[in-house]
């Protein structure tokens, strides 16, 4: 599905010194897995979870999507992929504070590059009434409580309907009641829709929901 074959992330910081934010590592994501990615603050997982979301591009090594080597793609190709391939859920939310619940969910295809075989709004209420926001899809975000956002960024990541879901500490902003209801969604999204599942985290309670755990300490994936 994801492949990262000795992939590499630098920066370079003037003539003489180079930071090496990830250094020779090598991942495999399959499909319909549930994968938990590990590490301390400055690990380098946010670079591991940016390259796996095509989100940045490495400074070494290869990056293998369903068959294809992002080298071999450009900017566009690469967006259409990672619009098509990936649904992103973000610790902050990042849901828009002037739409509605509705309107955040439906966001994304309103982007579409592609003809959609099905209709966004009809799929948008089904997903509102099967994940328990029914009623809630004209309120704004400051209206709705820190797990609600969560699961509609969730339900915002689902409307393309995506292979594979990465989602960057989702439990960050929530209590642990609350983080649990949203991992156990997660986990109902793997299991019974068999959507891959890539999650980010330090926690390693939150990790334990991955069937396969990567540790990534001190800029490289450990084997």
């Amino acid at each position: 599905m994801i492949k990262l074959d000795e992939v590499v992330k630098s920066y370079k910081i003037d003539e003489e010194t180079t930071f090496y934010a990830l250094k020779e590592s090598s991942v495999e994501i399959k499909e319909k897995e549930f994968v938990s990615i590990i590490g301390p603050s400055g690990s380098g997982k946010s670079t591991l979870m940016h390259l796996i979301g095509l989100l940045d591009k490495p400074t070494g090594g290869e990056i293998i999507v369903q068959g294809r080597k992002i080298s071999k793609l450009n900017d566009d190709q690469i967006s259409s992929l990672r619009n098509e391939f990936i649904g992103f859920v973000f610790q902050q939310f990042n849901l828009i504070p002037k739409l509605t619940v509705l309107e955040n969910i439906l966001l994304p295809s309103f982007y579409a590059r592609k003809k959609l075989e099905y209709d966004p709004h009809e799929k948008a209420m089904g997903l509102i009434k099967r994940f328990g926001l029914l009623g809630k899809e004209n309120s704004y975000p400051n209206k709705i409580s820190g797990g609600q956002q969560q699961r509609v960024a969730i339900l915002r990541a689902l409307i393309m309907e995506p292979k594979m879901i990465l989602a960057d500490e989702p439990t960050g902003n929530l209590d642990s009641k609350t983080g649990t209801e949203i991992m156990e969604l997660l986990k109902t999204l793997n299991e019974e829709e068999k959507i891959t599942i890539a999650i980010v985290t330090h926690e390693v309670d939150i990790a334990k929901y991955g069937k396969r755990i990567i540790k990534v300490k001190d800029g490289r994936v450990e084997k």
